[in-house]
């Protein structure tokens, strides 16, 4: 358990042991917050804590030792005099207050070395004044370039630091210390925030509260953050359907959501059984989003790139690192609610870190957030859960997740309502085409490193894995910084059962003049991908990437391609080549390829280089190399005329003999019902399965929708269920008829009315305008 500080009075004239009364109930919570910040009932001696505190210690000693007394900045490296670019000087000195915090946890810690150290303290005190009169203070313009510095950064680094010295600080001190943050976080700019930023300002405004002893700034922070409960059907925020949504248009559940679940989880543990205890009702709605929200995102230990925005540009910042933090998020949380839920999410933490083989489970964190996972991890009592088998469809973020015994699947999309993409700050500045139907897989513990890799810094950008591109050349960080980007479609989303899925995306290149219609079938061991459509101008070179995987720096696969009658078998790097007529294609330890009736496969195993300086403003500049196979398809050549279509199956996880047992009997197992502009849709018998995206009314099979919808329908034994979205989210009722004989309706949702029963079902939908799928189960009739 962290020890408290020193008190004695110090000499350096920079402040003072304080000799006016605290509150009790203030002076509790801001041991509280230190606890929360510091972690608590740990033995600083044992491992991996005694290390981790010794790294701070010598971090600290270094700060401490090249800390300048002098007019100007603090540290030489964060001189924030000495550019005149707005955005480096406000990091500069957010910063400058992020080491003063380190500074001060290694004068509370114990273990560091520098516990309770004289000299750290004045340091830590003298800094803190210096940045006040210097550069954060009431009179410095309020309009000053990057808001999130001034109003968020700089402040919960300022108000952390002196709630660690707070004993050491006098009145005088700490008044001057609010009044900054009060003249940056005025009431008007916590009214407009949203989501997890409205988190972020919410916890400001508590600690400063708990810094200057006012209780109204508790209690405004309080009644803000009420804002954050509700679901939201626009904008930022939490949706009913699980979707999370920050900067307008943008799936952020990895990134901004670990930070609003981490935000709430130490609100919640801070003020709980205090006269400011958070009581709103409605704040049940994040406890539901741990299991409706974040557990469908997180995959053994990881939390998936496809909803992590600009930060998969980040060096350093991996989908493991991010999916470790959201994960002592979720036991966080946990503190503060139900036994059912917190013993729910511990089991779910545990297996999650117990299963990343890429990461180890306790890299990463916080010596807090390390205090609450070695425990859990350590505990006999709770068993690990594992992973979840089914289908979730995000229709407000454009996002899906299938997960199967061995393998998972995500797709990722963009629509009217959601950007192609998020670039900012210098980040993210080839993520053009992440959102053009990028399909990611993992089909075991050796392919958890397939993203974490070095994977964005060293990945061809115009040849994700599943996506329909221009090959056309795009400016770094196009069209610009936080620009609106988003095609001008609304045909985006799809059905589930909870099991299978039929998802489709109408596509619009991204200063392009590209469109296709591209649809996949999520089923029990495979993803049957459709496309029809395909056409751009001329002059433009369209590719549909089948995959493309990371093999890491020394390859080590086995590629496999045949045709029915030759197999080529390749074991290492090889030029661009085209495998006439493929009709499958295998890679050792990941998964099998069936090609449709045969497509003229190309193909290319290369070692790339790249930087993360070339993604990402704030990279490294050396040099990464890793192989990668890509397989793709060419459109819109002279041998692939305008309008072209696809139809292939991705097994993950199957081993060569399955892939070229499963390609011979294609037609035995699946029919393709329909692959055109109008509609696209298969048929399983053995699943008893029919799906069908209906990009315009009509029929196909059995089935028939009045207007564009997504349907999927499945009997097993005398019993079906029909399932039907409306992805354009129109609002407009329709009418979807299953040409087979139904003898009675068992369930349906109270958006479905039964017109029919009998020979057929004919069953009238009211969507709404959410793009969720609405259900009816039925007895069908004998054949």
């Amino acid at each position: 358990m962290p020890t408290g500080a020193s008190e004695r009075p110090e000499n350096s004239g920079h402040h003072k042991h304080p000799d006016h009364p605290r509150h009790t109930e203030f002076s509790e919570l801001r041991a509280r917050w230190t606890h929360l910040m510091l972690g608590r009932d740990f033995d600083p001696a044992e491992q991996p804590f005694k290390y981790r505190l010794s790294v701070l210690g010598k971090e600290a000693r270094t700060h401490h030792e090249t800390m300048l007394r002098a007019p100007g900045p603090l540290w030489s490296d964060l001189d924030f005099t000495a550019t005149q670019d707005a955005h480096t000087r406000s990091s500069r000195m957010r910063d400058s207050y992020k080491r003063l915090r380190l500074l001060a946890q290694a004068f509370v810690q114990p273990g560091t070395g520098l516990t309770g150290d004289g000299k750290l303290l004045d340091a830590v005190l003298y800094g803190l004044h210096h940045l006040n009169t210097t550069v954060y203070n009431a009179s410095t313009p309020s309009d000053s370039a990057n808001w999130w510095d001034w109003q968020i950064g700089a402040p919960q680094h300022l108000l952390d630091t002196c709630v660690l010295v707070h004993p050491h600080l006098a009145a005088e001190r700490i008044h001057q210390y609010v009044q900054a943050v009060d003249h940056f976080v005025t009431d008007a700019k916590v009214d407009k925030s949203t989501g997890a930023n409205r988190v972020d300002l919410c916890l400001v405004l508590v600690l400063r509260g708990l810094v200057g002893e006012r209780s109204e700034k508790v209690e405004q922070g309080v009644e803000a953050l009420s804002a954050v409960f509700p679901h939201v059907t626009s904008g930022d925020g939490l949706y009913a359907d699980g979707s999370l949504i920050q900067h307008g248009n943008v799936p952020y559940t990895g990134t901004y959501g670990q930070i609003l679940l981490d935000g709430l989880g130490r609100l919640l543990a801070l003020l709980h059984g205090s006269r400011w205890a958070v009581t709103d009702p409605l704040r049940r709605n994040i406890y539901d989003a741990v299991d409706r929200t974040f557990a469908p995102c997180l995959h053994d230990g990881l939390v998936m790139d496809h909803v992590s925005g600009r930060a998969i540009s980040r060096q350093g910042d991996s989908d493991h690192g991010r999916g470790h933090s959201l994960i002592a998020a979720i036991v966080l949380l946990g503190e503060s609610a139900t036994v059912a839920d917190r013993q729910r999410w511990r089991a779910m933490a545990k297996g999650w870190l117990q299963r990343d083989s890429w990461t180890e489970p306790l890299s990463g964190l916080g010596i807090d957030s390390l205090s609450r996972i070695k425990p859990l991890l350590d505990d006999d009592d709770t068993e690990p859960a594992p992973e979840p088998v089914g289908h979730t469809i995000f229709p407000a973020m454009n996002r899906a997740v299938h997960r199967r015994p061995q393998w998972t699947a995500t797709v990722s999309m963009s629509s009217e309502w959601i950007t192609y993409y998020e670039t900012g700050n210098g980040e993210n500045l080839h993520g053009w085409h992440t959102g053009q139907g990028m399909l990611f897989t993992w089909t075991g513990a050796g392919e958890l490193g397939q993203y974490a890799d070095a994977f964005w810094p060293t990945v061809d950008p115009y040849r994700l894995p599943g996506t329909t591109v221009s090959r056309k050349t795009l400016a770094d960080g196009y069209p610009g910084d936080w620009h609106d980007a988003k095609p001008g479609v609304r045909w985006v989303g799809g059905t589930t059962d909870g099991t299978y899925a039929a998802i489709g995306q109408n596509i619009r290149g991204l200063n392009s003049t590209l469109q296709a219609k591209k649809s996949w079938f999520f089923l029990d061991d495979c993803v049957v991908c459709l496309g029809a459509g395909i056409r751009a101008a001329a002059r433009e070179l369209i590719d549909t990437v089948v995959d493309n995987r990371n093999l890491g720096e020394h390859g080590g696969r086995t590629f496999t391609a045949g045709d029915g009658t030759t197999l080529t078998e390749l074991t290492g790097p090889f030029p661009h080549r085209t495998f006439p007529g493929a009709r499958w294609a295998q890679l050792s330890d990941h998964g099998g390829y069936i090609f449709i009736g045969g497509v003229n496969l190309q193909a290319v195993w290369e070692k790339r280089e790249g930087t993360w300086r070339a993604i990402n403003r704030g990279g490294s500049t050396a040099p990464i190399s890793r192989e990668y196979l890509t397989l793709y398809l060419a459109h819109g050549t002279p041998s692939r005329p305008a309008g072209s279509d696809y139809a292939y199956v991705l097994l993950p996880g199957a081993g060569r003999a399955t892939v070229k047992s499963r390609a011979k009997k294609t037609d035995n197992w699946l029919k393709l019902s329909a692959n055109n502009e109008n509609q696209q849709g298969v048929a399983v018998p053995a699943l008893g399965l029919r799906a069908v995206n209906f990009w315009y009314g009509g029929t196909v099979g059995p089935l028939t929708a009045t207007a564009p919808a997504a349907v999927l329908v499945r009997e097993v034994d005398t019993t079906g269920t029909l399932c039907v979205s409306d992805p354009k989210r129109t609002g407009e009722s329709l009418d979807v008829t299953w040409d087979r004989p139904v003898t009675e309706v068992i369930f349906h949702d109270p958006s479905v009315e039964v017109l029919h029963c009998g020979t057929s079902l004919k069953l009238r939908i009211d969507p709404g305008t959410a793009g969720t799928t609405h259900r009816c189960v039925v007895r069908t009739a004998a054949p």
